[in-house]
């Protein structure tokens, strides 16, 4: 497995400035590399959120580790709103860059193609065309008076998630998570954690190896149980925990409540769905 023995080890594979990919709240958040990216101090990360997200951002936000976000929405969903990405925004203490869910998906398709862009309609109309100056209409060559917009490749320096396994080959099986994969091929490298070791081979076993992502894809994977905590997790049906997203989106209201929130659960390490 490639090496990396704990969250904190792979959290410090990551430079400021890195530019990372970050699943939706119910793919797969790495929660945990989150949560050590904010111990080692990050700064300047660039975020693109695949399509959205909600905690992970939020908090990686509120701790002064991201300097620019791609997505097309942050919210702690039916828990209320992203306090410290809101403050953020309101502030300009960060940059925005305006998408959509298929357009989002589209940037990652175009670079685990390895080409420079993916043509899209569902845009043109829409307000988000005037603050995208990297996304271009154009006319279809193909056609008359047909526009198009081109959506350029977007490769991270790193793809984050949570996975389910991971094999001593350091192969990881995502399931169903076919965007995971995406991710996984559009970037340069992955920094993965996992809920558990598998012994044996992922990729020789029949019910595995069509949801396994080969190792030549991940630069890291470290095991982490419930490293998507308090998101839910799909892999033995990991629900939200609740009580603590309630406990998170109160705290993050306020700087001080932000800052015990951290000092509790985050330096100090501390889970409460663990206790």
């Amino acid at each position: 497995m490639p090496s990396a023995p704990d969250v904190d080890t792979l959290a410090a594979k990551v430079p400021d400035g890195s530019l990372l990919s970050w699943p939706v709240d119910y793919a797969g958040s790495p929660v945990a590399l989150a949560h050590a990216l904010v111990r080692k101090g990050a700064r300047n990360l660039r975020l693109q959120t695949i399509p959205a997200s909600g905690y992970a951002a939020d908090l990686l936000i509120g701790a002064g580790c991201v300097a620019e976000i791609e997505t097309s929405g942050v919210s702690l969903n039916e828990f209320g709103p992203a306090n410290r990405f809101a403050k953020a925004v309101k502030s300009g203490t960060i940059r925005i860059k305006d998408a959509t869910c298929p357009a989002v998906h589209a940037e990652l398709q175009a670079a685990q193609k390895g080409v420079p862009f993916v043509p899209m309609r569902g845009i043109i109309g829409s307000d988000i065309l005037k603050n995208r100056d990297d996304w271009k209409q154009v006319d279809n060559p193909f056609g008359d008076n047909d526009p198009i917009v081109l959506v350029p490749a977007v490769r991270a320096d790193f793809a984050c998630f949570h996975a389910a396994l991971a094999d001593a080959n350091g192969n990881v099986w995502v399931g169903r998570r076919g965007e995971l994969k995406t991710q996984a091929h559009a970037a340069a490298a992955s920094l993965v954690t996992v809920e558990a070791l598998y012994d044996g081979d992922l990729l020789e076993h029949d019910t595995y190896a069509a949801g396994t992502i080969p190792a030549l894809y991940l630069e890291a994977v470290a095991l982490a149980p419930q490293g998507a905590w308090p998101c839910g997790f799909w892999y033995e049906d990991q629900p939200v925990d609740e009580a603590q997203m309630q406990l998170y989106a109160k705290a993050s209201r306020t700087d001080e409540g932000f800052q015990s929130y951290l000092n509790e659960y985050v330096y100090g390490r501390r889970r409460a769905a663990a206790e």
